[in-house]
């Protein structure tokens, strides 16, 4: 199984940080459908260390989604340190996580993010300097490098092994590909095969014969889905039991996709407000109907949803249509 220090995971499949999603509501849903560790979205150091009141909303962590790893990031050693002291003291995280991935320009402006790929002795002394002041166990989520010309994922990783650092996950992406072209799995093999702390696999990730597939080629420790799981938690299931048995799961129904879109809905009402929660909920929403047939009338029908009684009506008028569908469907076959 995967262990991050004494933290020890039921299984190998990690839901990746993903920003603008990955708060409460969304993880805690997901690890009902079976994850082994849960990664909260990055947040930043400055915004913990000036308690910003959204920054302090972003680390409330319900106690049934962990073992969790919570994300932080920047630039400075000063503010870096001081951020990863205040959530090592004052949340119930179980993992600190830093993030050198982030490939968008506001965060790599500030010489965070994907900004410190190009730098493996900055990525020592910073994660050193973290290291050196908490308890909890600190982890790297990196991409194997900045663009073609500066791969430094192997020099990088085990400059996080050398500094204290617990786990490194990686994804096999330049900061150049963003979230284009194919990810890189023999960079994840050769990172695997030069340190000693546990590997996290990281991208191309789509079904459950892709996690295995990458467990085996690769021989990392463990393998982190994010954009796959996005309105679709059945991913994380089906893989974590593909894993443990070979079966594949089947899809789930309408019905079941749009009860659990409706549980994401009701605890991100309870988290954010129910103006806030419905706003954030469309995309989510867009993401749940994805394969289900005539979803694009009621995915803009969606993006005019105000409240959640209007959201509501939407998503189980669709449910009623569709059964109906199958029934008569049914009788004709």
């Amino acid at each position: 199984m995967l262990k991050i220090g004494d933290i020890e995971m039921k299984n190998q499949v990690v839901l990746a940080p993903m920003a603008g999603v990955c708060n409460s509501a969304f993880r805690l849903t997901v690890k009902e459908f079976g994850a082994g560790l849960v990664c909260a979205e990055m947040i930043s150091d400055k915004g913990i260390i000036l308690k910003n009141e959204k920054t302090m909303n972003m680390l409330y962590i319900d106690e049934r989604e962990k073992p969790l790893s919570l994300q932080i990031f920047g630039g400075e050693k000063e503010t870096l340190v001081q951020a990863a002291k205040f959530v090592d003291e004052n949340t119930n995280a179980d993992i600190i996580d830093i993030n050198m991935g982030c490939p968008v320009p506001k965060i790599t402006k500030c010489d965070a993010g994907a900004k410190w790929l190009l730098d493996p002795n900055k990525i020592y002394e910073m994660v050193s300097a973290v290291t050196a002041v908490v308890k909890k166990p600190v982890t790297v989520k990196m991409r194997m490098g900045w663009d073609e010309d500066h791969i430094y994922a192997v020099k990088n990783a085990q400059a996080v092994e050398r500094a204290g650092g617990k786990a490194v996950s990686l994804h096999g992406r330049t900061r150049v590909q963003m979230y284009e072209g194919k990810a890189n799995w023999d960079i994840i093999r050769e990172v695997k095969q030069s340190i000693g702390i546990p590997l996290i696999g990281n991208g191309d990730v789509t079904t459950p014969q892709d996690a295995k597939r990458m467990l085996e080629e690769t021989g990392c420790d463990g393998v982190m889905i994010g954009r796959a799981a996005l309105g679709n938690p059945w991913m994380i299931y089906s893989t974590v039991k593909y894993l443990e048995s070979g079966e594949l799961m089947g899809e789930p129904t309408v019905r079941e996709k749009i009860d659990v879109c409706i549980l994401h809905l009701d605890r991100l009402i309870a988290l954010k407000g129910e103006y806030v929660a419905v706003r954030e909920m469309r995309k989510h929403a867009a993401w749940y109907l994805k394969g289900i047939r005539g979803n694009a009338k009621v995915r803009n029908a969606i993006n005019e949803c105000n409240t959640r009684a209007d959201l509501f009506t939407l998503l189980t008028a669709l449910v009623v249509e569709e059964e109906e569908k199958e029934a008569m469907e049914s009788q004709v076959g």
